[in-house]
């Protein structure tokens, strides 16, 4: 449990400052929460005293007693007051630097780390993970830690009036820590598997929503429904068996302390009754017996809360020390644009996907890539942004190899389309100002001009301010290709990589789309995927990928007169482009 705590306060660096002086606020404000307790014995003892005729109870006693009462009570309120501003907001401003770090990491991590954590495992530990240590770390700390203080601050008052009342409370206190330690141990165990049904949840949660079209389709509402309903159920499963598994080590935690109180109060009455104590000490020490474990009983909830906090801070440490792809790579400048692969190999994971690929494209060349799906078009266009690292090989653009490049100098050098657009729940014009967040209004206006799409955009109701529905699902797919196209426009990079991008679209859409492409790609380095002859049979130079290989290289007429996939590709196309319909 104090492993637990102490790993919270080391996750707040810089801020731990403000949690140790939280603690200093912490032990004054148990010691003001005492005051009165001896001050009601005090009086006590005066009242008795007068009453017996041994000291009169005179009107300067009566103040003296309210004005400790009164700075008792006020210093109660200023050291609790004191204890929440300096430690409270700490959580709340330790999470949202770790949300912003996270963010800073993901983008330079391989893409291979997002193949090996599922979309269910990130989301979780940026949202409903990070919202939990937000919630109740702080919280954390001042159950257990300001706890302690406030209860063990009690055991020195009462040592200080009777040594046999104070050690039967350090007693009791000891005998609820080795039963929170067995919780302790208990939930320890329970934690990841709770954290895994948690994870599981909102996975199946994010799957059934985006497979909610297909489930529609299909009319498999109940076989969709099954996945949802497993995870809900293991999470509802895991939950009650830790509540059953708890319940007897909380009795023992509680009937501890509560054994503790009752014994106070038997041997406070045994000492007065023998004449050890006085009246007014003795029922001190039972007021004490109402209030000293208190703040401790809470403990046994906290304890299976740090276990799950302390296996959120796992998961977020393999996030903060995830390799950099970019870790040994420098800030580079670049000359020039010609790109060179030399004896590349790489595999995802051990699936190899390029074998011994080398191939040059010159500077402000056009440069397209064929090949049947899975043969590794779309991968070399990755190596190339360095999305991932190859496994042999030396990726060079101008002469530089990239592995000794930062991403961000290599990616300020290129520009991306791909064939599936993403654009963010945010307006037309942020979406599009995305690709150089510097540039003005003009800029981002003439950018869209010159993708075709500023005519679209000015006939929607708000015009640029349009917000675009989540994924761009409020547009069409042309609509949303122009403007990513616009967004890589405005980023003007030397080099532009196409990605399929008239895939999917209508012929009307792919007119304007390769309009736009026009505009992008004059006097660029550019890399294209396609499968369109108009596309192919301009291009500098082709590519003909096949099984993780280049099988062929050379321009559209080179090509034509060799006998090889290029010219059967052709065929199929020719014949697939101009069936009819008899």
């Amino acid at each position: 449990m104090f492993r637990s705590i102490k790993r919270i306060i080391r996750w707040t660096g810089n801020r731990k400052k403000r949690i140790y002086r939280g603690f200093v606020y912490s032990f004054f404000n148990s010691l003001f929460i005492a005051m009165p307790i001896m001050g009601t014995a005090i009086g006590l003892n005066l009242v008795i005293e007068d009453m017996n005729g041994t000291k009169k109870l005179t009107t300067d006693y009566v103040l003296y007693l309210l004005g400790f009462m009164i700075i008792a009570l006020l210093g109660r309120f200023l050291f609790s007051y004191l204890k929440a501003k300096s430690q409270e907001s700490v959580g709340y401003e330790v999470t949202a630097d770790q949300r912003i770090e996270i963010g800073n990491i993901l983008k330079r991590v391989s893409l291979g780390f997002f193949d090996t954590h599922n979309a269910g495992e990130i989301a979780a530990s940026v949202t409903t993970d990070l919202s939990f240590v937000e919630m109740y770390g702080m919280k954390m700390i001042d159950t257990v830690v300001n706890g302690y203080i406030c209860v063990f601050t009690m055991i020195l008052c009462m040592l200080f009036y009777k040594i046999e009342i104070g050690l039967i409370c350090l007693a009791g206190v000891l005998l609820s820590a080795f039963f929170l330690k067995l919780l302790g141990n208990k939930s320890d165990k329970n934690a990841p598997e709770h954290q895994f049904a948690q994870e599981s949840m909102i996975a199946a949660t994010i799957e059934y929503i985006r497979g909610i079209p297909i489930v529609k389709a299909f009319k498999q509402e109940g076989v969709s429904r099954k996945g949802i309903e497993d995870a809900y159920k293991k999470s509802k499963d895991i939950n009650i068996k830790i509540e059953k598994e708890f319940t007897v080590y909380n009795s023992f935690h509680v009937i501890s302390l509560k054994i503790a109180s009752i014994a106070i109060v038997c041997v406070a009455a045994l000492m007065a009754n023998n004449g050890t104590m006085d009246m007014p000490t003795m029922l001190m020490m039972v007021m004490f017996s109402f209030v000293i474990f208190g703040n401790v009983e809470g403990i046994n909830n906290a304890t299976h809360v740090l276990e799950i906090i302390d296996e959120t801070m796992d998961k977020l440490d393999k996030i903060n020390h995830a390799e950099y792809i970019d870790e040994d790579g420098v800030n580079k400048e670049l000359s020039s644009y010609d790109i060179e692969f030399d004896n590349v190999i790489f595999a995802y994971d051990k699936n190899e996907i390029l074998k011994n690929v080398s191939f040059h494209i010159p500077q402000k060349s056009t440069t397209a890539i064929i090949g049947a799906s899975g043969s590794g078009k779309t991968t070399i266009c990755n190596l190339i942004a360095r999305f991932y690292d190859v496994n042999k090989g030396i990726i060079t653009i101008g002469g530089q190899n990239i592995k000794d490049m930062k991403c961000e100098s290599l990616l300020k050098n290129i520009s991306m389309v791909f064939q599936n657009v993403y654009l963010f729940h945010d307006t037309i014009y942020n979406n599009i100002k995305f690709g150089n967040p510097s540039a003005g209004k003009k800029d981002i206006i003439k950018a869209a001009k010159k993708a075709r799409c500023h005519d679209f955009i000015m006939s929607l109701p708000d015009k640029y301010d349009t917000i675009i529905g989540d994924a761009g699902s409020t547009l069409s797919g042309g609509e949303k290709q122009r403007i990513s196209i616009a967004r890589a426009i405005l980023k003007d990079a030397p080099i532009v990589i196409l990605d399929e991008a008239t895939a999917s679209v209508d012929p009307e859409n792919e007119y304007e789309i390769q309009r736009a492409i026009s505009s992008l790609v004059e006097g660029k380095t550019m890399i294209t995927i396609a499968h369109r002859l108009a596309t192919i049979q301009n291009a500098d130079q082709i590519l003909v990928v096949d099984n993780g290989e280049i099988v062929q290289k050379g321009s559209h007429d080179k090509l034509l007169d060799e006998e090889g996939i290029y010219k059967n590709f052709l065929s199929i196309r020719e014949k697939a482009e101009g069936w009819s319909i008899v």
